[in-house]
């Protein structure tokens, strides 16, 4: 072998290896402290707040509680971070967090300058708009002139741009730094509408001083894949992310679930074997145990139940599954296979 390829294969090898360790970073991180660093939001009920006495709850909560139990098969190996919309990303970024959690849109500038991945969708959103009752409006289209509370920081400030200046309608933009401060100001009368994801409406609904008197409006006007994210150059833990969610889909379209896990651990249909790693070695191709997904599932439960008891028919929110359904029944969600 000559000098330089000696050199370009030393070289190559350098990379292949500072990848490698690069790739097992988060994962060995959250390990060595002993617990998932999840980035959250603090006052989105369905999604993620905190009760009184500083127990979480909420899908995207959840979702972290799915990751622990994956990891360390203990549920509650987690530290929710409360995070602002506007510190969300930036907290992401310093490492202040292992993963955002945290009703955050996937947008294209947010996956190419912002040095972030978006694993996989957990929900899928569209922003609408709240109006008092007694202001007699049916459509988004009837709010010409009307003055409208939304968050600063978000894709919502665009996205109303971009409906009204479509719409040819005018407007005024009230802008708050919170989400908090937005909604308590369009429950105490400053502005005409609030807008935020429609899922954000229902539940900020059930904080309104009287949550009857408010009416979510039927327009949709956008597209909000919210998602997980994770930063860039961690190909294993982003794998483990994506998978984690692909997981719960999967058991759920097999019919596994919490009641049922350790019995069709003894089924003999190929799938339902592959998912609960009674065949294969899935789970530790992305650096995690053969039983990764039954301990997700056994100790929080398949997308489903989640989704059910934190936002749908079993929540006070009571959003139905409409996108969120699987493939197969209608719906967006769809788990590639694990195989």
């Amino acid at each position: 072998m000559t000098i330089i390829k000696a050199a370009l294969a030393l070289g190559l090898g350098l990379c292949l290896f500072g990848g490698a360790a690069q790739a097992q970073a988060t994962l060995t991180g959250v390990k060595q402290k002993g617990y998932l660093a999840c980035g959250s939001n603090p006052a989105l009920a369905g999604f993620g707040v905190p009760d009184a006495q500083g127990r979480w709850t909420g899908l995207d909560v959840d979702f972290c509680r799915a990751l622990a139990a994956a990891i360390f098969n203990d549920p509650t190996k987690v530290r929710f971070i409360p995070l602002s919309a506007k510190d969300r990303f930036t907290a992401l970024q310093s490492g202040e967090v292992d993963i955002l959690s945290r009703n955050s849109t996937w947008s294209m500038s947010r996956d190419t300058t912002l040095g972030l991945d978006f694993p996989a969708v957990n929900f899928y959103d569209g922003q609408g708009f709240m109006v008092k009752k007694k202001l007699g409006v049916t459509s988004a289209k009837q709010l010409d002139g009307a003055s409208i509370c939304t968050q600063q920081g978000t894709t919502t400030e665009l996205n109303l741009a971009d409906y009204f200046r479509a719409n040819k309608l005018k407007y005024e933009v009230v802008a708050f730094a919170s989400a908090d401060e937005t909604f308590k100001a369009y429950d105490s009368g400053r502005c005409d509408a609030f807008t935020t994801d429609a899922s954000g409406l229902y539940s900020e609904r059930l904080r309104a001083t009287a949550p009857d008197d408010n009416v979510v409006l039927p327009e949709i006007i956008s597209k909000e894949p919210l998602a997980p994210a994770v930063r860039q150059g961690d190909a294993q833990w982003a794998d483990i992310v994506r998978w984690t969610h692909y997981a719960m889909l999967n058991a759920e379209e097999a019919g596994i679930t919490q009641a049922n896990v350790d019995q069709m651990k003894s089924s003999d249909n190929p799938d339902v074997k592959r998912i609960l790693g009674t065949e294969g070695k899935y789970g530790e191709a992305i650096g995690l145990t053969s039983d990764w997904a039954y301990r997700i599932v056994k100790l929080v439960g398949n997308y489903g139940e989640v989704f059910e008891r934190n936002v749908g028919q079993g929540s006070p929110l009571k959003i139905q599954r409409g996108l969120n359904a699987l493939w197969s029944k209608g719906g967006l969600q769809y788990g590639p296979p694990i195989r």
